[in-house]
């Protein structure tokens, strides 16, 4: 059950219910640099020394001291000039995409306040959307940056795998997890991913190619404004990359995503006993079923198609996507209405994820009121390309218009 909480514009609370309860964490920078005068946000998953991290569940947060060192991420972020203002709210220890926390609540949409603003790093999204700070950490496994960036209507990163170190982050499955962060303009993008990403050459993109069968998985009216947004990029070439079987790009990230989560969080949970909300509760549960056979079956079948989904990406191709099938969904919508989105929602961001590929989620447009994302994966070594302030995608989300 998803608790009722109020809409009106009277009952939005000043910091968009976007941070974690109690006094609001603040740390200097270590040193000055580039980002001097920005200030950061952190996901509740993300380790700030001397701060206990949450997880989103409180029987987490009593069962674990607090960390001695800040994650890298954090660590980079602050020595490069920043200041940190806040650990955000999360979807309970990552489990979800909607925003909604069962013990905590859920942050305000700043665009649609009626609307969930997505998950799970849903508190990192709202700070930046609601201008209470200028960019944010979050983390992405299965979109939980992707999804809250288009829901949201800003910028979202999700690096390559391993491109930004998950050490001082609560594991959720570990072949997935990556950090990623958002902002409001692609400039601040830019900026975060110059201290957090590897000193590299830019690997330029070349050429855009629309995945034409992801775009079929979006509403209607979403798919004809992405469009009419990759019509203004001069992208005249399609593929297709699900080859008819979008359900086995689905099987194989809930097979394998959930194998790992149990075998991260599973030892705890048996151990502890937490409370968990129902909802999350319920994702644990068909985690905890996941069998070796299957696990034998689908991790061939995860490397085949990421295979598949590398070998387009030679020689500069960049392939576009919607980064969410459909605008935000109401917070009272029908449960069937939250199992389709899932459904259609992670197969398209399971490219990214089955591969361990970047992926920049552009705000572009708005769909019955709400914003929509449109999103570029680029290949491996990709990541800096994809943040270029002057790339042909940075330009369009400068010109947003209503669908």
């Amino acid at each position: 059950m998803r608790p009722a909480e109020p809409t009106g514009a009277a009952s939005i609370a000043p910091d968009f219910d976007a941070f974690v309860p109690g006094p609001r964490l603040t740390v200097a920078p270590t040193s000055a640099g580039p980002l001097n005068g920005l200030t950061f946000a952190v996901k509740d998953l993300i380790d700030v020394a001397g701060t206990p991290t949450g997880g989103g569940n409180p029987d987490w947060l009593k069962t674990h001291q607090a960390p001695a060192m800040s994650a890298p991420a954090v660590t980079a972020l602050l020595a490069a000039g920043a200041t940190l203002h806040g650990k955000t709210i999360t979807d309970e220890l990552a489990f979800g995409l909607e925003g909604v926390n069962a013990h905590y609540g859920t942050p305000v949409n700043p665009a649609c306040p009626d609307r969930i603003p997505g998950g799970s790093s849903s508190g990192s999204g709202v700070a930046v959307a609601a201008r209470l700070v200028d960019f944010a950490l979050g983390t992405d496994t299965g979109g939980s940056v992707r999804v809250p960036a288009s829901f949201l209507g800003i910028f979202g990163f999700r690096p390559s795998h391993g491109a930004v170190p998950i050490d001082g982050v609560i594991p959720f499955s570990p072949s997935y997890d990556t950090v990623g962060w958002f902002a409001r303009d692609i400039a601040t993008l830019k900026l975060a991913g110059d201290a957090l990403l590897p000193k590299a050459d830019i690997v330029p993109i070349r050429k855009l190619r629309i995945v034409r069968d992801a775009f079929a998985l979006a509403d209607p009216d979403v798919s004809a404004m992405l469009r009419s947004r990759c019509e203004r990029l001069g992208i005249a070439d399609e593929v297709t990359l699900f080859d008819g079987a979008p359900d086995e790009w689905l099987e194989c990230y809930r097979v394998v995503q959930c194998a790992g989560i149990w075998q991260t969080l599973g030892p705890w949970i048996d151990q502890a006993r937490p409370r968990i909300g129902e909802a999350i509760a319920s994702r644990f549960a068909e985690a905890s079923s996941i069998t070796p056979a299957e696990i034998a079956r689908w991790t061939p079948v995860r490397a085949s198609l990421a295979e598949r989904v590398h070998a387009m990406l030679g020689d500069g191709i960049g392939l576009v996507v919607p980064t969410t099938p459909r605008p935000a969904l109401r917070k009272d919508a029908a449960q069937a209405e939250f199992s389709d989105f899932y459904r259609r929602a992670l197969t398209i961001t399971s490219i990214a994820g089955h591969t361990g590929l970047p992926q920049i989620s552009v705000p572009v447009g708005n769909v019955d009121g709400c914003p929509v994302g449109l999103s570029i994966i680029g290949a491996c070594g990709h990541d800096r390309a994809l943040l270029e302030v002057e790339s042909p995608w940075a330009n369009l989300a400068s010109s947003r218009e209503h669908a």
